[in-house]
């Protein structure tokens, strides 16, 4: 059994990155060899610097969806208020939801609810959504009055942005809380080790004779989701939405094989890889729901590099990391991050494992 405390670090409180960088590519970004554990500081921009012609970058495209919204019970100004936050479409069917709600206990069958605006205030038109029932998971089925989810989210969302930012969204948020390369809504979180990229960097990229891809998964609200388990062994993963397409696998496949590396771009990239590979790194395109949880002793096989920010104290993504080099090189490095003051969590610097 592995213990979730051996996963544990101290992270001041100010070394949380509440806003982005100035830029998309002015992070720091520590490069930790896998080898020997050494580490080094650098400038994001350096990233190119450690990939050769040949190489491969495989991101997630996924898009964070506007899916934080707010309405009052029955449509009056003092009537109880709900968030809620949209969290996949229900059976496919347009305006129907899965949700988490709060407060979850008002949340009553038959219910309606109507959305507030931007600012406040409730819609003239009265638009807003139906409570049906509550799932098994702790989530809500609702039925918006419209099917068009698009107009919808656009009208009233909000992005969903951390917890640990501890803000509301504000209006720089809508863009930089989204990759470049964000072209399939889904996520309620962002893929963020993506963040850093600039189109420039790319085109730089494609320019040195890498190749870059994209496959997508829909990050869920459950990469929050702390493990409170004694043991890893005992917490219980989210289900989240992939697409591996043909061409991506085959093309990390021949990467691999002419002995050139492949660059996973954050640990969402790494949990569609290695639900659709077999124990020697071979991908097979797949898509569909992965649970994956990757904690060591396993050793990842299908990549030979990862891009990373730094994740949050006994999670699943700092386990997921640690199988890419060894636990204790990873607590090591995060303590060197926190001595030299690096900016932690989503809109934080980074670390490339070479």
């Amino acid at each position: 059994m592995l213990p979730t405390s051996l996963f544990d670090y101290e992270l001041p409180p100010e070394l949380i990155a509440r806003y982005p960088a100035e830029r998309r590519d002015g992070s720091r970004m520590m490069v930790l060899d896998r080898i020997t554990g050494e580490t080094e500081i650098h400038p994001f921009s350096d990233i190119l610097n450690y990939l050769s012609p040949g190489d491969a970058i495989i991101c997630n495209n996924t898009k964070v969806c506007r899916g934080r919204m707010f309405a009052r019970k029955g449509g009056n100004a003092d009537g109880a208020k709900f968030e809620i936050l949209l969290v996949e479409p229900h059976n496919g069917i347009p305006g129907e939801w899965n949700c988490m709600v709060k407060p979850g206990k008002r949340a009553k069958d038959g219910v309606h609810a109507v959305l507030l605006e931007q600012d406040g205030s409730l819609n003239a038109e009265g638009i807003g959504f139906t409570f049906i029932n509550r799932n098994g998971d702790d989530t809500f089925h609702i039925r918006f009055d419209h099917s068009d989810d698009a107009a919808i989210q656009e009208r009233f969302g909000h992005i969903p942005l951390p917890p640990y930012l501890n803000r509301d969204a504000e209006k720089e948020d809508n863009e930089r809380y989204q990759t470049v390369y964000a072209s399939r809504p889904g996520a309620v979180a962002a893929p963020t080790a993506g963040l850093h990229f600039t189109p420039e960097i790319l085109t730089g990229a494609v320019n040195k004779g890498v190749a870059v891809a994209e496959l997508t998964l829909h990050v869920g609200p459950g990469t929050f989701k702390p493990v409170s388990a004694e043991y890893a062994e005992e917490h219980k993963m989210h289900f989240e939405e992939f697409i591996l397409p043909a061409d991506v696998a085959d093309l990390a496949n021949t990467t691999r094989k002419r002995g050139s590396k492949v660059l996973a771009v954050g640990t969402t990239t790494v949990r569609v890889l290695e639900s659709c590979c077999d124990s020697t790194g071979f991908l097979t395109p797949r898509s569909g729901r992965t649970d994956i949880f990757l904690h060591p002793p396993y050793k990842a096989v299908s990549a030979d590099m990862l891009l990373t920010n730094f994740h949050l104290p006994c999670s699943t993504l700092l386990m997921l990391v640690s199988c890419f080099c060894e636990r204790e090189m990873v607590i090591a490095a995060y303590r060197k991050a926190v001595e030299n003051k690096m900016r932690f969590y989503s809109y934080g610097d980074c670390m490339l494992l070479k």
